[in-house]
């Protein structure tokens, strides 16, 4: 209330009693206030996380945001089944959507809030009052009453409290809806970070065969050596420990094989059975190291974290812009009207007729400090989803900063990997024309061998590594998803849709 109106009120009052003047001045002293509390945060810009000096020396293009199907440059078509198999399968996907349908309920109830409401009845009461109770006419009778009553009420938004609180509903659904794109593409990130594993296991388990055949070529040699007298026990145990080592590494590769397989058929909602079918990969591979020339700022349309964190924020906002309305004036109209009579047939004449109109204002000016402990509270969720918010955006640049140094040193790992690989395989090469011309036997040519699979493995794992990365790297820079649509984008129903603002680009 303003200050001259509760003076001029005052002056008025003073010519009462001084008991009356005292009552209603503090009455009014006890106005609810909004005074002091408001939110203390606000939404960071990206513009502050730099990562130019990381970016350095990167490829950097508007074309490097994945699309929303990013697996299938990868080139493998079960790849690509498996992925769509789990999208319309997985228990996780029908529980976000439940929640998206969770989300469009409620905010179907606060527009319903905000409109007139009308409504019929019908009643029949009857009652015998003694005369005891009351003289004739009304006592020693059975009177009755026959009711058909038609009411209605409005509550108009004089503060914009009801449409506040109802787009912070809609502001939850697109919540919502987002996160059910980002499941969507954490599962399809997962079903090819592991569809990866399992051709990297695939690999292994033919190196480690290969490794296998050697070690017993080593022990046969071996113990022809020691039946000569050339070697003696000692080195036949050894062998066969080597041996015994090489099935070792077969059979831990066929457990990570079935291991990868069962979590695979997981990931498509299936039994572990589901797993044994699939075939091996094709080879796969990763494209060049390349980045959006947007970054960071481009994350805010594109992580579906960051878009869904943000919504959260304008749906705080708006829970404040609503709470904040409680503290004014509410006015609410009444209307009924209908028919009433002791008797049937005289129900529906003219004199059982009725109507009544009754509006009122209501004016919050003592409630315990519980307006006031509410604001606070609202202010307060407000600043920890702008803290969500800003924590989400770091994260997110963190991601993608850490897949782009990961991707920049594995691409120099392979490189001199591949250097040491090619020597290996270039000893091996050397080793067995020795052997061919009599400068050296068979054992020093499987020794060398041995050391060219290693490598080989060597080479294998950061091969993988590198694709894991690779996906990552897509996860990281939101996985196709773009805020004016996405994978698959639940629609909200028409009375929760609300043009989108601005905010994302």
């Amino acid at each position: 209330m303003k200050t001259a109106s509760i003076l001029n009120v005052l002056a008025s009052a003073t010519r009462l009693r001084p008991w009356v003047a005292i009552t209603l001045a503090a009455t009014l002293a006890g106005c609810v206030s909004m005074q002091g509390l408001q939110p203390q945060a606000s939404p960071a810009s990206a513009d502050h996380l730099e990562m130019r000096n990381t970016l350095s020396g990167v490829t950097l293009t508007p074309a490097a945001w994945p699309r929303a199907d990013w697996w299938k440059a990868l080139g493998d078509h079960q790849l690509d089944a498996l992925v769509d198999e789990a999208l319309a399968g997985n228990p996780s996907i029908s529980a976000v959507d439940a929640r998206v349908r969770i989300a469009q309920a409620q905010a179907g109830s606060q527009d319903s809030a905000r409109q007139p409401k009308l409504g019929a009845q019908a009643q029949y009461n009857g009652i015998a009052i003694p005369s005891t109770l009351a003289p004739p006419p009304f006592g020693g009778h059975f009177l009755s009453a026959n009711l058909w009553t038609l009411g209605g009420s409005y509550s108009p938004d004089l503060w914009g409290g009801h449409r506040a609180a109802w787009e912070a509903a809609v502001d939850r659904v697109h919540a919502a809806q987002v996160d059910a794109q980002a499941a969507r593409m954490t599962l399809a990130a997962g079903i090819v970070q592991v569809y990866v594993e399992l051709d990297h296991a695939e690999k292994l388990a033919a190196l480690a065969e290969q490794e296998v055949q050697r070690a017993a070529s080593a022990r046969a040699l071996t113990a022809q050596r020691a039946g000569a007298g050339i070697d003696g026990d000692f080195q036949v145990r050894q062998a066969d420990a080597a041996v015994a080592a090489a099935r070792r590494g077969v059979e831990a590769v066929q457990e990570q094989q079935a291991q990868l397989r069962a979590q695979l058929a997981a990931l498509l909602g299936q039994g572990p059975d589901r797993g044994q079918r699939i075939s091996p990969p094709k080879a796969l591979d990763a494209a060049p190291l390349e980045v959006p020339s947007d970054l960071p700022s481009g994350l805010l349309a594109r992580r579906p974290d960051v878009v869904a964190a943000r919504w959260r924020v304008e749906a705080a906002a708006r829970g404040v812009a609503a709470m904040k309305a409680q503290f004014y004036p509410n006015v609410n109209l009444n209307l009924t009207a209908g028919l009433a009579s002791s008797s049937l047939s005289t129900l529906f004449e003219a004199p059982s007729r009725y109507a009544m109109i009754g509006p009122s204002l209501s004016l919050p000016i003592f409630d315990g400090g519980r307006l006031r402990a509410g604001l606070a509270e609202h202010d307060a969720s407000f600043d920890a989803a702008v803290a969500q918010y800003d924590q989400t955006l770091v994260d997110a640049v963190h991601d993608v900063a850490a897949q782009v140094i990961a991707l920049r040193a594995l691409d120099a790992q392979i490189v001199t990997q591949q250097q040491a690989e090619d020597a290996a395989r270039a000893a091996w090469d050397l080793a067995a024309e020795r052997y061919k011309g009599g400068l050296s036997n068979q054992l020093d040519v499987l020794a060398v061998q041995q050391a060219w699979l290693r490598a080989r493995q060597q080479s294998a794992d950061l091969r993988a590594q590198h694709i894991v990365a690779s996906v990552k790297l897509m996860q990281a820079l939101g996985g196709g998803f773009a805020a004016d649509g996405g994978l698959a984008a639940p629609s909200a129903p028409p009375n929760t849709e609300l043009p989108r603002r601005p905010w994302a680009r």
